[in-house]
């Protein structure tokens, strides 16, 4: 026999084993036996068949859905992640916390020695507010910082030490809390200097400090209430990259576009309220000391409040609209989030609680500086009787 033969008729006995029809094995020894096991009085393998492989297939199911369940806040991502910018370190994270930490605590310091120095109570009230924004961003870069730095420096395993989900839930909260407490305090504190330089007969002068601190405790829990909502269902908490943070899922999907909406609008409208009334605010002030009645009207430390207020909204406004007005675009757009542009607009966010306390700060620093200018050169201070631009009211002046 031929090469040549030999290979077609091994093609031809390939071919015909490939046209076979494929053999049930179960089916073949079940049919064999069945008589047998029916004339013995066991039970049929038509109902073992159709019984037994139906139950293990329930269980294991339940066994799957069950037992490897992965929780809400990884179901997006899952750590670890590989993500090794330069930025991402325990340095940078270090030194940009200890930075905010320092610069609020000294602020904090300067604010109550303005306080107990101050004779004037819509100084005071807007002494109490400041102190309150302090607080607020300190007290955000101790939590936050304190679980960033940790996870830069031990690169710990979410999964393992927070398989439910309660740790990222909280930082996630504390996130939220954090961001609308200054830009609704922002709002509080513009609307107060509103009505006290355009209807200054409308607001009571005799508020006890109490009412004050109500009001500042109001706003800490409406913006505790929103960062709670996630928690209720109303929205989600998850991992974020680079690992090191949670926050709520910006999404145009279910529950999760109704918080980004919440969240974007409620910051975006105070940012706005305060831009409005502080412009409106700004107009009196300059009518009040450069026109005909400023002789009758003194009102420096006004136009000092009204100053800072305009500095920490500029502030707000730059380091926090990147990340409120991608969060509204992505949603109204339905376009897929990039977690790079959600990680730069939080740095940009967290550089907010830095910069606020140094209005203060500079502002103690000015004082000295006039101070020592008038007891060493007197002649180099100008003289004025409009006290427009003091720093400090002429006696006898209240309000």
């Amino acid at each position: 026999m031929t090469a040549h033969e030999t290979s077609t008729l091994t093609l031809q006995n390939e071919m015909k084993y490939l046209a076979m029809p494929p053999i049930n094995v179960g089916q073949e020894v079940i049919g064999r036996n069945e008589n047998l096991l029916t004339d013995t009085g066991l039970p049929s393998p038509s109902h073992l068949k159709s019984a037994v492989p139906q139950q293990l297939i329930t269980m294991n199911t339940l066994d799957l859905s069950g037992g490897n369940k992965t929780p809400h806040c990884y179901s997006l991502r899952s750590p670890p992640f590989n993500y090794t910018h330069p930025i991402s370190s325990v340095y940078f994270s270090s030194i940009f916390s200890a930075l905010g930490l320092t610069s609020n605590l000294i602020a904090f310091i300067v604010l109550v020695k303005s306080f107990r120095r101050t004779h004037s109570r819509s100084r005071s009230f807007f002494l109490i507010f400041l102190g309150g924004l302090v607080v607020t961003d300190f007290m955000g870069l101790l939590v936050t910082g304190a679980i960033v730095v940790s996870y830069h420096a031990t690169h710990f395993n979410w999964q393992k030490i927070d398989p439910n989900c309660h740790f990222c839930n909280f930082m996630g909260m504390s996130m939220v809390f954090y961001g609308l407490c200054p830009l609704l305090l922002g709002a509080t504190m513009a609307v107060e200097r509103f009505i006290g330089i355009n209807h200054p007969f409308a607001r009571s002068t005799n508020m006890p400090k109490s009412q004050k601190i109500f009001m500042l405790l109001m706003v800490w829990f409406i913006a505790g209430c929103i960062s709670l909502l996630p928690v209720a269902g109303v929205g989600s908490y998850h991992i974020q990259i680079p690992g090191s943070w949670c926050f709520f899922n910006i999404s145009a999907k279910g529950n999760d576009m109704i918080f980004s909406l919440l969240f974007s609008l409620v910051g975006l409208v105070s940012i706005a309220v305060s831009f409005l009334l502080n412009t409106v605010s700004v107009g009196t002030l300059i009518k009040v000391c450069c026109g005909q009645d400023r002789a009758q009207r003194r009102r420096d430390h006004e136009v000092e409040m009204t100053v800072q207020l305009i500095l920490i909204m500029i502030i707000a406004s730059i380091c926090w609209c990147p990340l409120l007005i991608y969060t509204l675009m992505s949603v109204w757009t339905a376009a897929p989030v990039q977690d790079k542009v959600v990680l730069f607009c939080i740095r940009m966010a967290t550089c907010n609680q830095i910069f606020d306390p140094w209005i203060y700060i500079m502002r103690q620093v000015s004082q000295l500086r006039s101070l020592l200018l008038k007891r060493c050169c007197p002649e180099v201070m100008p003289k004025s009787n409009t006290y427009c631009y003091g720093s400090a009211s002429p006696p006898g002046i209240r309000s």
